[in-house]
């Protein structure tokens, strides 16, 4: 999974942000994708939901490459 379809998801509005839209979707997730650097409890979290997700880069290149005005840990595509 690469930061290509994340950029193509937000484009088409079918990208979430956070932690709480990963739980809230939860087995409805396409696919889930945190940043390198994410917390260890953020992890626990979605471990213990029993979520999968890929590992990215580190929060500062994502903001950057997806051009975002904010840092983000989790995304998740629907």
């Amino acid at each position: 999974m690469s930061v290509k379809e994340l950029r193509e998801g937000i484009e088409a509005g079918k990208v979430f942000f956070g932690i709480r839209q990963a739980l809230k979707l939860g087995k409805k997730a396409k696919n889930i994708f945190i940043a390198k650097d994410t917390r260890d409890e953020t992890v626990e979290k979605l471990e213990s939901a029993g979520l999968e997700f890929d590992v990215l880069k580190s929060k500062a290149d994502l903001t950057k490459e997806l051009n975002l005005d904010f840092g983000a840990e989790v995304f998740t595509l629907k």
